[in-house]
């Protein structure tokens, strides 16, 4: 059996995949080693994980200015230096990287040891460390339709985004109980991604008096440091008690998705991927400030495949009506999820698992 490094740190879009890898490969009896970051984001996700080995990495995300590209500079020196001594230690078979600033660091250090690079994009416009690192892989996973310039196609693979083994569905009513949600009829989730959007939780407050009214529950994911906990009670029009929740961050994403009959949401990949495997319908709205606009090219994709509703973050304004238009329209929710479900069909982690071993067992092996 063989040993495999991850870098996956610094963001849930990062971190997940990774873990879901891992959880795939140990499955198959191999090794695996994850770097992640320092960030609270990241210990708070892997304390879920003691069964998988977590090594927190040094450095730090790009940054321009007089005082910080220096620190930047300074800071992947450290990791490349930390990376090289782990990888002599633990001489992996190759090395995973699914983007963030925890991925330069490592893969710089494998191509000088001559250890595969293998490295994932999960967004529709690749991101900086992915475009800057990709001369050195042996492969690059993409989304379907997009490349990489200057890489020749042979060493590109469509791949989607790999779910952990825990990311399933179970009954409504069931995962409701589980999280403590009273809500009787509609439930509509509001999810930031994993730093939270401050935008979002204003909006909930702002209007869910209105949503009470009309029958409709929420559950607002506010994000670390951005927001309180707690729960509002207003009574809609039909005299029934509705629910406003609004928490920090959910150690059950099962759970809450699968409690949901609509969910609004910023255009994360994996975010989008965990809607489409758990056929929640969704309202994108996409985080005018990403890096690359990838959040606008990830909304358009899905809303191009019928497998969600965008509305632009300038429109903020619109929301109220698209989400009470959607919410009571059974037709058209039956419509995301059926386009949802066409769009899910394949297994990513089974797919980098088998190309993985196959380098494992012949390192001139072709894809």
């Amino acid at each position: 059996m063989s040993t495999f490094l991850i870098s996956s740190g610094g963001t849930g879009g990062h971190l997940a995949p990774g873990i879901a890898l891992a959880e795939q490969l140990i499955a198959r009896g191999h090794t695996c080693r994850l770097i992640v970051s320092s960030k609270k984001v990241d210990s708070r996700l892997i304390a879920k994980y003691p069964h998988l080995d977590f090594v927190s990495a040094p450095g730090v995300g790009f940054q321009w200015g007089v005082l910080k590209t220096p620190r930047f500079v300074l800071g992947q020196l450290h990791s490349i230096l930390f990376s090289l001594k782990l990888l002599r230690r633990l001489k992996p078979a190759a090395v995973v990287g699914f983007g963030g600033f925890t991925t330069v660091g490592l893969s710089l250090a494998a191509r000088f040891l001559r250890v595969p690079v293998f490295l994932h994009e999960a967004n529709r416009v690749p991101g900086r460390a992915i475009r800057s690192l990709s001369g050195l892989a042996r492969c690059v996973y993409v989304p379907p339709g997009v490349s990489l310039r200057g890489l020749p196609p042979k060493r590109l693979r469509e791949c989607g985004f790999p779910l952990r083994k825990e990311m399933r569905r179970m009954p409504k009513q069931q995962a409701r109980e589980r999280l403590g949600i009273r809500a009787d009829g509609k439930l509509l989730l509001v999810l930031g991604g994993s730093q939270g959007a401050a935008s979002f939780n204003d909006w909930v407050a702002s209007n869910f008096i209105r949503l009470a009214q009309d029958g409709i529950s929420v559950y607002c994911v506010t994000g670390l440091n951005k927001g309180g906990q707690g729960i509002i009670v207003k009574r809609g029009g039909d005299g029934v008690a509705r629910r406003a929740y609004f928490s920090n961050f959910c150690d059950d994403m099962p759970a809450l998705l699968s409690a949901a009959d609509l969910v609004l949401s910023r255009a994360g990949a994996g975010s989008i991927a965990e809607f489409m495997r758990f056929r929640l319908p969704v309202i994108l709205v996409p985080y005018p400030h990403a890096a690359d606009n990838h959040q606008e090219a990830n909304a358009d994709f899905a809303e191009r495949q019928g497998a969600a509703v965008r509305v632009n973050a300038r429109q903020m304004d619109r929301l109220f009506k698209e989400i009470l238009d959607l919410v009571f329209n059974d037709w058209m929710l039956g419509k995301l999820r059926e386009n949802m479900e066409r769009l899910d069909r394949d297994d990513p982690a089974a797919q980098i698992a088998d190309d993985l071993e196959k380098i494992a067992t012949n390192k001139n092996a072709d894809f």
